[in-house]
C-alpha cells in the first residue's frame, strides 16, 4: 500500500490510498473506516432538519436533485462538501433559506446541528462549518396561480 507525502487533510495527517475515507477508530480488534460520503450525508441530513432550510445546493445541483428525486434516488449529501482527517472534519454547505427567516440565525442553527451530528454519530471533531446561502425561497412565488379556470369548486 503506497502512501504519498501530501498532508491535505484537515488534521494534517498524510493522505494515502485511503483518500475518500477516514479511519475513525483503531483498536486491537480492528479498525473502523467511515467514508467521506457518509460524513457528508450525516451533515446534509442534520442541516435539512433545521427550521428555515429549504434545500441544499446551488441551482444546478438542485435541478439534478429534482431529477434524482423523481426517479427515487435522493442525494442526501447534495450541497455538502467535507474534508475529513483521522480525527477532525471541516464542512462546507450551500443553502437555500426560507423567506423571511433570519439568515444568520438559520446559519447558526445549521452550524450547531451539523457539528452535533458529525461529532455524535461519526465521532469526529468538527473544526469549522462554512455556510454559503445562495438563494431565498419565497413561498408566495412558488404557489400556483389560481385563475377562474383552475379554481377547484
Amino acid at each position: 500500500m503506497a502512501t504519498t507525502a501530501n498532508s491535505d487533510r484537515v488534521d494534517g495527517t498524510p493522505t494515502g490510498s485511503t483518500t475518500g475515507s477516514t479511519t475513525t477508530q483503531v483498536t486491537a480488534k480492528g479498525r473502523t473506516v467511515i467514508d467521506d460520503a457518509v460524513v457528508a450525508k450525516v451533515a446534509g441530513i442534520a442541516a435539512r432538519d433545521v427550521p428555515g432550510v429549504v434545500a441544499l445546493g446551488g441551482n444546478t445541483a438542485r435541478a439534478f436533485g429534482a431529477i434524482r428525486d423523481a426517479i427515487g434516488s435522493s442525494d442526501l449529501g447534495q450541497g455538502v462538501r467535507v474534508e475529513v482527517g483521522e480525527t477532525q472534519a471541516a464542512v462546507d454547505l450551500t443553502l437555500v433559506v426560507a423567506y423571511p427567516m433570519p439568515m444568520q440565525e438559520v446559519a447558526a442553527g445549521v452550524r450547531q446541528a451539523v457539528t452535533d451530528a458529525v461529532t455524535d454519530l461519526v465521532g469526529l471533531q468538527v473544526t469549522e462549518v462554512n455556510i454559503a446561502i445562495v438563494d431565498v425561497d419565497i413561498p408566495a412565488l412558488d404557489a400556483p396561480v389560481v385563475t377562474p379556470e383552475t379554481r377547484v369548486r
